[in-house]
């Protein structure tokens, strides 16, 4: 994912194989089978047009008792990026907020497709479609924000709603901005960073094993590949310069579902079909993690 005002990220950890990734799908027998960018920072994307498909509706969640599941007792925070109200409060999201390590924007517009679909319409969403498929296995799912404000949460409030929610894990979801050609969804980890406010020593192991998870149910569920243009096929990177990640202090991590600039790619993104299919990936790895 690349950052028009950040140097390359550093790389803090041997990535995983591919293969390693994919282990992590099969715990049982039967559980085997740049252009504008997408980050915390960078440049504005176009204004976003209607939706290249009918979107799911946004559910109301909590008024009836959660069904009784495997993941019953679990709490997962659903951090969709961006916010389709950004592009109209620049100065607002353009604040500079504290992440331990240093200061960045308090939020961006993300990027969109060629068509003017935007990443934070996109966010939510799978974000939607991922907490029902969450809350049918009986798991408490809270959205860090449903478009129900005029812009963010900023970074920083993203990271604290998953801490204050004491949350077993929580799940960023994106879509990167990148040049065509380079395709492919990766799984962004936390690094192990401290300073400021900063402490990630404590969810860099279990982050990345919900990382992994995530990468080899995402692959094997929607059919697309590893990115093949960051983390070196693995469907993994590790940073130090996200907020979201540094803040955290639990498990978290950050999914790039695809590159909304390649046309291939976009193809996916905006089919309503395949969102459903990245929403079933990603509650497939949360759930695997989860269930340990």
């Amino acid at each position: 994912m690349p950052y028009d005002d950040c140097p390359p990220p550093t790389r803090h950890a041997r990535p995983l194989s591919v293969a390693a990734a994919l282990a992590a799908v099969c715990l049982t027998a039967a559980g085997c089978g740049g252009g504008p960018e997408t980050g915390e920072a960078g440049a504005a994307s176009p204004r976003p047009g209607p939706d290249a498909t009918t979107s799911a509706a946004p559910t109301p969640t909590g008024k009836q008792p959660l069904p009784k599941g495997p993941l019953t007792g679990r709490t997962v925070v659903i951090d969709p990026g961006h916010n389709p109200g950004n592009r109209d409060h620049t100065r607002e999201i353009n604040r500079q907020v504290d992440i331990g390590t240093g200061r960045k924007e308090c939020d961006t517009t993300g990027t969109a497709a060629n068509d003017g679909y935007a990443e934070a319409r996109f966010t939510l969403d799978v974000s939607h479609r991922l907490r029902a498929l969450l809350e049918a296995e009986g798991a408490r799912v809270r959205l860090t924000h449903d478009a129900d404000r005029p812009f963010g949460p900023c970074i920083d409030e993203r990271a604290r709603i998953g801490n204050e929610a004491k949350a077993d894990a929580v799940v960023s979801v994106h879509a990167d901005g990148s040049a065509v050609g380079n395709r492919g969804f990766h799984v962004i980890l936390p690094a192990e960073v401290k300073g400021g406010g900063a402490d990630t020593s404590k969810i860099v192991k279990s982050s990345a094993d919900l990382g992994a998870r995530i990468a080899g149910h995402f692959a094997r569920t929607t059919g697309s590949a590893p990115s093949n243009y960051i983390g070196g096929n693995t469907g993994l990177d590790t940073r130090d310069d996200l907020g979201g990640l540094n803040l955290s202090t639990v498990p978290k991590v950050f999914v790039e579902c695809g590159n909304m600039r390649d046309p291939k790619d976009a193809a996916l993104l905006t089919a309503a079909s395949w969102r459903q299919k990245a929403a079933q990936g990603l509650a497939d790895g949360i759930a695997g993690y989860l269930k340990g």
